[in-house]
């Protein structure tokens, strides 16, 4: 496996638009492997979701964990929210169908991938999994408020992992998703786990972590992915 690698390309409306991307040894196009997309939290591309990149590789995917800040990271709570709420919706979702297409282009992907992100990457993982076939869809406790209009171009399956404390992303979020996932005709399409603790539980370097959640919900996303692309 290859250490996660910063690869940049050229967007399809012109951006410059970053990834760390990581690869299995094993991968060719003889062997090939599907392809993950990682969204990082408010914080940005910071070395945790790198990190994470390496891990999904470990696990047998082309892993490219997106930066949607340009390069541009934060620890002050107060300016990560800056760069949050700067963020440029229709720049965001062309980068990160730019890099959707990018890995099912790859010359060792199989042409399936999946799409996760942690807290705001949880709400981009759905983000791009509206805006672009993604053949599966993790969400770590981000913002799932979608339409049923939002959701009918949902190709594939969701997997969401919520805490019962999460005082962001809660119940009636959850549950209006659900009622919006099955005005689409899609609610068996969408399986979601609560666990016992706050938000971002399953952040490796947050002050939240919840080790015992996480590694559940890791397990179950390691099987989610497994099925549907394998």
């Amino acid at each position: 496996m290859t250490k996660p690698t910063l690869t940049t390309i050229t967007s399809h409306k012109g951006q410059t638009a970053s990834a760390h991307v990581a690869v299995p040894e094993a991968a060719s196009a003889d062997n090939p492997a599907p392809g993950m997309l990682l969204f990082h939290a408010f914080r940005g591309l910071t070395q945790e979701f790198i990190d994470f990149a390496e891990t999904y590789a470990e696990h047998g995917y082309i892993a490219a964990a997106v930066d949607l800040y340009e390069g541009k990271t934060s620890e002050d709570l107060s300016v990560a929210q800056q760069l949050m709420d700067a963020m440029d919706q229709e720049a965001c979702t062309d980068l990160a169908v730019s890099w959707a297409d990018w890995l099912r282009g790859h010359a060792a992907c199989t042409g399936k991938i999946g799409a996760v992100g942690w807290c705001l990457g949880g709400t981009w993982s759905l983000n791009t999994s509206v805006a672009t076939p993604v053949d599966a869809t993790v969400v770590y406790y981000g913002d799932v408020d979608k339409t049923a209009d939002d959701l009918s171009s949902l190709k594939g399956p969701v997997l969401g992992h919520f805490g019962t404390e999460d005082e962001y992303f809660g119940k009636a979020m959850v549950d209006r998703f659900e009622a919006e996932m099955a005005k689409a005709g899609k609610v068996d399409r969408y399986t979601n786990y609560w666990y016992p603790a706050g938000h971002a539980f399953a952040n490796t370097g947050g002050p939240y972590f919840h080790d015992e959640s996480a590694t559940s919900a890791d397990d179950r996303t390691w099987d989610f992915l497994k099925r549907h692309l394998s």
